[in-house]
């Protein structure tokens, strides 16, 4: 037998970590990724029993300098100083709607804090509290990719016939190739009017970078088939896709997905259905197709939240989305003895947006109320520009 302690020993190995590497594991700096970048300064420690009290200090010294965006995802300690909660595109247009706040504290993700700054005004700055708070499926669809992307339509002979539709959860530069190619943004809750201006625009819509909303948009909601869609995956030549492909389809998706609905299964519908008799299975649209056909109800998440709103006293709901989120929804609506669990048996938090803590949050604030502007989101102008027409295009839309 092979003596294994004989061989060499990894750390003998001449391997450098590559730069993608090093973001990753949350190392190194690049302000334009959308995650795996370390936060500067010293952070409280989570065990500090003053926290709560050090935030709501540093919050009121502040006074109306500061404005306080939650994502429905935060957990409880981070939701309790937002003054608004809600999903991205809401967070963002309300900080819009407060001119006079100088500092903008986006407890969300990169490319949420992004989009608040494309619509605020110049004077204002937006802060993330953790700049390595991303979103993987953003990730997912980078500038260089989707340049390419376009240069395979090119080929194919069918990009000017593709109008491109890219999902609030993605990246400032993605944002502005849409505007630039003379396409739209859309949110989970919009996607299908979004759809249907792109097809009275042309013959086929390139939709980033979430092919799950992207096909059960298209296919759930507006009567498309499976075959009318292919799915672009940029690691391979050409997508994986031959040109007849390309111009058969009506539907482009791009290879990407939520890393936090993409868990669900049918199977987690069949248990969670023999477990309650009588269940309401309600989920996003980012959850893959077969998990929505197997659903009662899908919808964004203000649709999730207005759905447990409007329910009937004594209905028991299994929710499909994120886990901060059904959890305080349970709590909320104990009282109306309504029962809502989690779809899925596993924990299923998302990772990045659990970045914005409570001791990152009290560093931001207590930066901000000493004068010291820290983890600043600015796009640059040329990109602000054409992510700004393609997000006007959606506020446009009928």
């Amino acid at each position: 037998m092979r003596d294994v302690t004989t061989a060499h020993p990894v750390q003998d190995l001449d391997v450098q970590p590559t730069p993608l590497a090093l973001l990753l594991l949350g190392r190194d700096a690049d302000p334009k990724s959308e995650r795996g970048v370390e936060c500067p300064g010293d952070l409280p420690s989570p065990s500090d029993p003053d926290l709560v009290e050090r935030a709501r200090a540093a919050k009121e010294k502040l006074g109306e300098k500061v404005f306080v965006l939650g994502h429905h995802y935060q957990r409880d300690e981070v939701i309790q100083f937002a003054d608004v909660t809600g999903d991205s595109f809401k967070l963002a247009r309300d900080a819009a709607a407060r001119p006079e706040a100088e500092y903008i504290v986006f407890c969300g993700v990169h490319f949420m804090a992004e989009s608040a700054d494309i619509l605020t005004t110049d004077d204002q700055k937006v802060v993330l509290p953790d700049l390595a708070a991303g979103c993987s499926m953003a990730d997912m669809a980078t500038a260089e990719q989707v340049a390419e992307c376009w240069d395979v339509l090119t080929d194919a002979g069918v990009a000017d016939q593709v109008v491109p539709v890219s999902y609030m959860n993605s990246s400032a530069d993605i944002k502005a190739f849409t505007g630039r190619h003379g396409g739209t943004i859309c949110t989970s809750s919009n996607a299908k009017r979004a759809l249907e201006w792109a097809f009275e625009q042309g013959e086929k819509v390139l939709f980033l970078p979430d092919q799950h909303l992207g096909r059960n948009t298209a296919v759930r909601d507006m009567g498309m088939t499976l075959e009318d869609c292919v799915l672009y995956n940029p690691h391979k030549p050409n997508g994986g896709l031959t040109a007849e492909e390309l111009r058969n389809a009506k539907m482009i998706l791009w290879r990407g997905h939520c890393s936090v609905h993409g868990r669900f299964s049918v199977e987690s519908v069949n248990d969670v259905r023999a477990r309650i008799p009588g269940v309401n299975v309600l989920v996003h649209p980012e959850c893959k197709h077969e998990v929505v056909a197997a659903a009662d109800y899908v919808g964004s998440t203000e649709y999730i939240i207005k759905a447990l709103e409007a329910a009937p006293a004594g209905s028991k709901w299994a929710i499909g989305t994120e886990l901060n989120l059904v959890r305080r929804l349970a709590n909320r609506f104990a009282a109306e003895d309504k029962e809502i669990v989690f779809l899925d048996k596993t924990v299923c938090f998302c990772s990045t947006m659990n970045r914005i803590d409570l001791p990152h949050l009290v560093w931001t604030l207590e930066s901000l109320a000493e004068e010291n502007l820290v983890n600043r989101i600015e796009v640059d102008p040329e990109t602000e520009k054409y992510a700004k027409l393609a997000l006007e295009r959606m506020l446009a839309l009928p």
